[in-house]
C-alpha cells in the first residue's frame, strides 16, 4: 500500500503555553497559531509540530522527539548553545554532544520537560 503522506507532526504539550512559545521563537522555529490552545511550529519545510496550551507532567517529561541533523552536528549545537535558553527559560537544560556506536545527538529539554534529541546518523558523519 502506498501512503499519500505529505507530513508527519507530533503533538508536544506546555507547561507555560506562552514561555514554550517564547522558547521555541527564540531557538529560530516558527510559531503560528492555529486556535486558541495550539500552534503548529515549523522546523522548515515539512518539518513541523503542534504545540498545545496542555500540561500533564507524566506526558510532557516522557515525550521525545528526534530531529535528525543534516551533516553538522557540532556547528549546530554551537548554534544553539549560544542562544543561552537554560539562562533565559528555567527547567530547559542542553547537554554536550554524545558519541555513540550508530551515530552523534545532544540533548535539550524544552520548559515543559519534552525531550529533543537533535542527532546525525554515523554514514552521514563527514568525518
Amino acid at each position: 500500500m502506498k501512503h499519500p503522506a505529505k507530513s508527519i507532526r507530533t503533538f508536544i504539550g506546555a507547561k507555560d503555553y506562552a514561555e514554550s512559545i517564547r522558547f521555541y521563537e527564540v531557538l529560530g522555529f516558527k510559531v503560528q497559531s492555529v486556535g486558541e490552545k495550539m500552534a503548529v511550529v515549523t522546523v522548515r519545510e515539512n518539518i513541523a509540530f503542534y504545540l498545545q496550551d496542555y500540561y500533564l507532567k507524566s506526558w510532557c517529561e516522557n515525550s521525545m522527539v528526534f530531529l535528525e541533523i543534516d551533516n553538522d552536528l557540532e556547528s549546530y549545537w554551537e548554534a544553539i548553545k549560544v542562544l543561552g535558553l537554560p539562562d533565559k527559560f528555567p527547567g530547559t537544560k542542553l547537554s554536550t554532544i554524545q558519541r555513540n556506536d550508530w551515530g552523534n545527538e545532544f540533548f535539550l529539554h524544552d520548559p515543559a520537560g519534552n525531550l529533543w534529541h537533535f542527532g546525525i546518523f554515523k554514514e552521514n558523519i563527514n568525518e
